[in-house]
């Protein structure tokens, strides 16, 4: 791994060079993609199918039958609808863009298909068949893509006759609006895919950038150990509330409890599930947000999560039956309840994320360093002004940040064992944001992932 110094840079400067390397174009050819189709009307689904029509691409959305179908189209045209309702839109260019999507209940629609996006549920054998499907239906050079948060791409493309022409192409919720999408090179991903899907990012005003497969990727890799500090947080003593509002005064978007709810609990409860036999029965475990999601409570979108919601309404309303929960799960885990710090919140969680940032630079998931910190600003909410976790961890000091991470490795056990790239540069004086790693393409990925 190389280096070139970040030192001299604001956060914002730092940022914004950040965000241009990771789209930077690259030197192989791209590919000419005019027709696109989406395969799932759901939320996400039909997201992608607005950012594309937004752009100017002819879109095919595929649903599986007419009421599906129905609607998603409804939910599409309803943000539309609101656009012009704030005017952000004028009725004439809100129905430009609506007439680009063509809805569709059968594969025969993707023929002619220049691209395709797989959005439909974060299910392997789901998404497996709808692969099989597509390998049937579309061009040869058609390229092929998934929506999947966290699902191993290389998988995926083993479903197909030509897994060179499969990448991931990771949009953030809501896909018209978040900029961020995570394009995930697998295994054997063809380099002119890879820039082609790159410069569609682009061309959709995205901010695009490259990483490896992994579970997760980067973003949500991070947020798992993130979350896992908030559920150990809310057993130690903390409430919701109290998690919510430090994070929000640190200066994150929004609160993680808040997002966790806003997103659907149901997605990462099915990761945990299917990660749950491989899980060390010694390692501490918070089964707090896994008991929501027996009681039915998966967010906003069914009135319950880590809070409870009116009708129609997206306002967090603190739950008695929530608090209680969390009391029964810290007493089952023999745990002392006491008063939780918000210094303390924000220094679990946000130590969190930037050792397994420093993981996952060290497994080669990112070319630089600095790609991390346009994922968790772009993506995540993480403040801008602080030029995301990995400068954050450069401007607290490296060799700060691993004694508290070792005190905490002391207090609570291997889960906080430092990543060994932190400490050779606290050690060495060197910078994280710095860290640069040209041979990213060359890194072997695993294809035996969830």
């Amino acid at each position: 791994m190389t280096s070139s110094s970040s030192a001299t840079l604001t956060p914002v400067e730092y940022l914004q060079r950040a965000e241009r390397a990771a789209a930077a174009e690259g030197s192989h050819p791209v590919r000419a993609v005019e027709q696109v189709a989406v395969v799932g009307a759901g939320t996400m689904g039909g997201g992608i199918a607005m950012s594309f029509a937004n752009a100017g691409f002819a879109v095919t959305l595929l649903e599986a039958d007419a009421q599906a179908l129905a609607r998603g189209q409804a939910r599409i045209k309803a943000n539309y609808m609101v656009s012009v309702g704030k005017g952000k839109l004028s009725l004439d260019e809100a129905t430009r863009r609506w007439s680009r999507i063509t809805g569709a209940t059968h594969f025969s629609a993707v023929a002619t298909a220049d691209l395709v996006v797989e959005a439909v549920f974060e299910d392997m054998a789901v998404k497996q068949a709808v692969f099989a499907e597509l390998d049937r239906w579309c061009r040869p050079d058609a390229i092929l893509s998934s929506n999947t948060s966290r699902l191993d791409i290389n998988r995926l493309a083993q479903t197909v006759r030509q897994p060179e022409r499969v990448v991931g192409l990771h949009f953030f919720s809501p896909a018209h609006v978040m900029r961020l999408v995570e394009v995930v090179r697998g295994q054997l991903s063809a380099p002119d895919v890879l820039e082609t899907a790159m410069a569609i990012s682009r061309r959709l005003g995205k901010t695009p950038v490259m990483v490896g497969v992994c579970d997760g990727f980067v973003g949500n890799r991070m947020l798992s150990h993130y979350l896992r500090e908030v559920g150990f947080l809310l057993e130690e003593g903390a409430s919701p509330a109290a998690v919510d509002a430090a994070m929000q005064d640190f200066g994150m978007a929004m609160g993680p409890l808040t997002v966790s709810d806003m997103a659907g609990l149901d997605i990462p409860w099915a990761a945990r599930k299917r990660h749950a036999a491989d899980r060390h029965p010694a390692l501490r475990y918070s089964h707090l947000a896994d008991r929501l999601c027996e009681l039915g409570r998966f967010g906003v979108k069914t009135g319950a999560g880590y809070y409870r919601y009116e009708a129609n309404q997206r306002e967090p309303i603190p739950d008695p039956l929530v608090e209680a929960l969390i009391v029964d799960c810290a007493n089952r885990a023999g745990i002392q309840r006491g008063p939780v710090s918000a210094a303390l919140i924000v220094e679990r969680t946000i130590y969190a994320l930037i050792n397994e940032a420093a993981r996952l630079i060290e497994d080669g998931m990112v070319e630089r360093a600095s790609d991390v910190d346009v994922v968790y600003v772009r993506g995540y909410g993480f403040p801008a002004a602080l030029g995301g976790p990995v400068f954050h961890a450069d401007s607290l000091g490296l060799d700060r940040v691993c004694q508290r991470i070792l005190e905490f490795r002391e207090r609570h056990g291997i889960l906080w064992e430092p990543a060994p790239l932190l400490l050779q540069l606290a050690a060495s004086g060197s910078r994280l944001s710095d860290v640069y790693n040209p041979r990213f393409s060359e890194v072997a990925r695993p294809t035996s992932l969830a």
